[in-house]
């Protein structure tokens, strides 16, 4: 049973307690390790975002933290870096780099938030909702050079609000074409891919990302895949961790352990 999560975010961004709140909730638990990742700073995207001066006091929170839970839970302070954004990670234990955004004709469109946007991108490629989809794949391929990320977030977002194919057709020939080079660009770095239950959580999806059929292409090509929640909320470390365990293990998927993939960025507090 995994009892580690590094995909987790607080009040520094868009989540719903305080550092200090989740890291009680994760002990309580029984976790061993808890990355917080809260959303880098993006002058685009305030609402969700770090502001550009709270970095500080978030770095010294999170090593608070750390020093306080020492020897009953291992704690990093990462930070969930949008492909767009150009501040500074060097501060951070770790990166988890994530494409949120389209930019076309001058607007930073979201793919995960309301429809509208994705309908409004679609407009702008022609009315075409595939072309979306493969404008967001082709950014995806990108994330690794752009964000110089240890873990890459959510490979399939743009299909988050695709329940039940009402935007597009998932096993579309263009859909998969583009899911799959972005996912060849992806391997080739070597950088390990999550696999994210945040959606479920939140009632968008009933699988997590990446989709299944991604999910065996990644395993068939020797992915390293990094279980984690994308919590906003204490209540939902680790969400659905012993279902997602059971299906991997069924499709016989193996799961990495965080710990261990991001301890030479995150510094002695991770090593096992």
């Amino acid at each position: 049973m995994i009892t580690e999560d590094f995909h987790v975010h607080t009040t520094f961004s868009d989540g719903a307690d305080s550092m200090a709140a989740v890291a009680e909730a994760a002990c309580a638990r029984g976790m061993t390790a808890l990355g917080f990742t809260d959303h880098g700073y993006a002058p685009y995207d305030t609402a969700c975002c770090m502001r550009e001066d709270a970095v500080p006091a978030y770095l010294a929170e999170c090593r608070r933290l750390r020093d306080l839970y020492a020897g009953r839970m291992a704690i990093a302070c990462g930070v969930e870096q949008d492909l767009f954004s150009t501040a500074d990670t060097g501060a951070f234990d770790y990166v988890i780099g994530s494409v949120h955004y389209l930019y076309l004709a001058g607007e930073y469109l979201s793919v995960d938030w309301k429809p509208d946007s994705l309908y409004r991108a679609a407009r702008l490629l022609g009315g075409d909702m595939l072309r979306v989809a493969e404008e967001y794949f082709r950014l995806e391929a990108t994330v690794v050079e752009r964000t110089g990320c240890d873990l890459i977030g959510h490979f399939d977002l743009v299909a988050k609000l695709n329940d039940r194919y009402r935007l597009f057709d998932e096993n579309d020939p263009r859909y998969i074409a583009a899911w799959r080079q972005a996912a060849d660009a992806l391997l080739a770095t070597g950088v390990p891919f999550e696999i994210n239950t945040g959606a479920i959580a939140r009632g968008y999806r009933q699988e997590p990302y990446p989709a299944a059929p991604i999910l065996r292409y990644l395993r068939d090509r020797g992915a390293q895949l990094v279980l984690t929640s994308d919590s906003h909320s204490r209540n939902t470390l680790m969400y659905g961790f012993d279902r997602v365990e059971r299906a991997c293990a069924a499709d016989a998927i193996p799961l990495a352990s965080g710990r261990r993939l991001l301890a030479d960025g995150a510094g002695p507090c991770l090593n096992p």
